[in-house]
């Protein structure tokens, strides 16, 4: 019951610093959230015990963020930035372990040696959430942000494997560089090894599972949310860092080949709801289990009488300043590196501003804590012997990452501050976002269409683009041609048509005065006919009437059927049919994975689906085309609960402001109310 009461206060804590946030947008949510934290832990003293197991910590937190992380990062640009992101990740760690171990143990020589290379093992991996959170908030240069999302993913190994050498040095006595090399060689590359081929394995037993007919939504996105803890239990059994196996499956298992349609694009669009829905909670509760910590850590270290207080607050200040020393000298170096190698010589207020950026939003957050609280409470266990000021680390390692989250809120913006926009430009970008919103809509609504649900879902598409349309009239947005696109579609056509003759599936003759028809629309359209395609269907066209002349022959011999017009009618109409299911088959495909705007793509999809109707189902009553126009309600307040969603999310990403995202809000509640009095 004591578990299921402090889960349920610390989401609502996670609510009520999603609503501070925004009454104080200039204070950073992740201190908002150590805040309430502090205070519930104050509040809650007594009636619920709030403690941080690591290993569940990491599992259970860090985990499914870091394996969310790894699947929405730039692939190419982690790639490009390597080289930098990997000597941030490994380089720096174990420079900072060195540093600060060497200098705090000769501040306070009653801490070990070890001891002091474990607090900075600790405090050299940066914090994921914490790092996100800081660079929403500035504008920090595309490859920066690319460096320090990199070595957030990645410096949790290198800082885990040293902190482990350093409490065995403790506890056993004995150290050896060779060992500790191999060791971290085997936990790092075994890792990756790993992952990549756990991130292989679940893209195949998806699709194969696809492949058997299992399209359900909710197994394949259930089975994405377990992958992460899976892959991180798997690290874990096998000796490998349990975090890099994470991000390696989740990095493989988004370049994964994938099979594309209608229902992979639901799984797509409800998978990155729930996520979204998993990420702000987790996030939130990581920053907020960091302050419940706050006072156990703080007060035992406080109260203790064999050291000053004011000596505990000169050695926070005083690893922080060594620790961001040695990284800023560390991205003097790099910078001057990626400088160096795009030909660029700025003036050195430039490349101390650009190394100070890369120093101060590398923060440290809850991962650091984790780690500490892992500390062995004694060496020996049988003896009581207790592990050397276990309390002062700990104590520390809390003061040095809430100054580095201070530090990273308050310098990080003076650093890269966001340029203000000329009012005229804003009203423009706000256009352009309440565009996409429109478009993202009709996406998430044509991926949820189904040949049982088009006939509710359909007029609502057609309504979202008649909106979409007047819209990009009336802010004056500037329109794509379609005029490629509807080429494209009646080329698949040809395409599909003659693929039918040469199967057997549909007459030849039938077949091939459907693709002259097609021909003849699309000549009208392209006057620069394709010599190149049209050469290579006149070849195809010419062998498969070679193959065809017996059985032509044989229709016009006396006695043999000779096919009526109605007949040939009917065959006509089929073909036509079967193209255009085709074709919206394929559309549906192009519209996740195109530049191509989604209204020109889903006012295509129902001009075909029109023509599908016309063509296989019954004339239509009058009844019927009264239900066709007039929307399904339940299928009115899905769009508008997505538009919902869609402005939400951009408000979130900064791509629309708050003014904006108001007005846009109004509009869909009002258009709600008139659905409630108009049933």
């Amino acid at each position: 019951m004591a578990a299921l009461e402090l889960a349920l206060v610390l989401l609502a804590t996670v609510i009520a610093s999603a609503v501070i946030d925004q009454l104080l947008p200039h204070v950073p949510l992740p201190l908002i959230q150590i805040g309430s934290g502090l205070l519930v832990a104050l509040l809650a003293e007594g009636r619920i015990t709030i403690t941080l197991n690591p290993d569940l910590f990491l599992v259970l937190f860090i985990a499914p963020l870091l394996f969310r992380e790894a699947r929405d990062a730039d692939k190419l640009s982690l790639w490009h930035n390597r080289v930098s992101m990997l000597s941030y990740a490994i380089g720096l760690v174990v420079a900072i372990v060195l540093v600060v171990g060497f200098m705090l143990n000769w501040l306070a020589p009653s801490i070990p040696l070890a001891a002091a290379f474990a607090l900075g093992a600790a405090l050299g991996p940066t914090d994921p959430i914490a790092v996100a959170s800081v660079s929403k908030r500035a504008d920090i240069p595309a490859r920066q942000q690319t460096t320090l999302q990199g070595e957030s993913l990645l410096n949790d190994a290198s800082g885990i494997v040293s902190f482990q050498f350093a409490v065995s040095a403790i506890v056993t006595g004995y150290f050896s560089v060779l060992d500790a090399v191999g060791a971290f060689a085997f936990s790092f590359f075994g890792a990756l090894a790993v992952g990549v081929i756990l991130g292989f394995v679940f893209a195949k037993v998806a699709d194969w599972l696809r492949d058997l007919g299992l399209e359900n939504t909710t197994f394949h996105v259930l089975l994405e949310l377990l992958a992460p803890f899976i892959a991180y239990l798997l690290g874990e059994f096998l000796g490998v860092s349990g975090v890099i196996l994470v991000v390696a499956c989740g990095i493989t298992m988004s370049l994964a080949p994938r099979s594309l349609g209608p229902s992979a694009a639901r799984m797509n669009i409800v998978s990155a709801s729930v996520w979204k829905v998993v990420e702000f909670a987790l996030n939130g509760v990581v920053f907020v289990m960091l302050g419940t910590q706050l006072p156990q850590a703080f007060g035992d270290a406080w109260a203790d009488s064999g050291i000053s207080n004011y000596d505990l607050i000169f050695y926070v200040f005083a690893i922080t300043l060594v620790m961001h020393g040695m990284r800023f000298m560390w991205a003097l170096v790099s910078e001057a590196r990626e400088f160096r190698k795009r030909g660029e010589r700025p003036e050195l207020a430039k490349r101390l501003r650009s190394a100070a950026t890369m120093t101060f939003a590398g923060s440290k957050g809850a991962i650091t804590l984790a780690i500490m609280f892992s500390l062995p409470m004694y060496v020996d266990a049988n003896a009581m012997d207790p592990f050397p000021q276990r309390e002062l680390l700990i104590f520390l390692a809390c003061g040095v990452i809430l100054v580095s989250l201070v530090l990273a809120t308050i310098a990080v913006p003076l650093l890269a501050p966001r340029k203000k926009e000329d009012p005229t430009e804003m009203r423009q970008r706000d256009s352009e976002a309440c565009a996409d919103i429109f478009r993202a809509v009709i996406e998430e609504l044509t991926a949820r269409q189904t040949r049982k649900n088009r006939a509710t879902i359909g007029p609502v598409i057609a309504l979202y683009n008649e909106r979409l349309e007047r819209y990009k009239e009336k802010q004056d947005l500037e329109d794509e041609s379609d005029i490629e696109l509807r080429l494209m579609v009646l080329d698949w056509e040809q395409e599909y048509v003659l693929d039918l003759v040469e199967a057997d599936e549909v007459p030849p003759m039938e077949g091939y005065q459907y693709v002259s028809r097609v021909a003849r629309v699309s000549r009208m359209m392209r006057r620069d006919a394709r010599k190149r395609l049209r050469f290579l269907k006149w070849w195809r066209r010419s062998s498969t009437t070679v193959r065809k002349m017996g059985t032509k022959l044989r229709r016009r011999l006396p006695g043999d059927y000779e096919p009526s017009p109605e007949s040939t009618t009917r065959i006509m109409r089929d073909i036509q049919a079967r193209a255009d299911e085709h074709v919206v088959k394929r559309l549906k495909e192009l519209m996740p994975e195109s530049d191509i705007q989604s209204e020109k793509i889903s006012q295509l999809i129902g001009e075909y689906e029109r023509s599908l109707l016309l063509l296989r189902g019954p004339g239509p009553s009058v009844t019927a085309f009264t239900r066709q126009v007039d929307p399904d309600l339940d299928a009115m307040r899905l769009g508008l609960r997505i538009e919902l969603d869609q402005i939400q999310q951009a408000y979130e990403d900064g791509r629309i402001s708050r003014a904006s995202a108001q007005q846009m809000r109004k509009n869909v509640y009002l258009m709600q109310i008139d659905l409630d009095d108009y049933v």
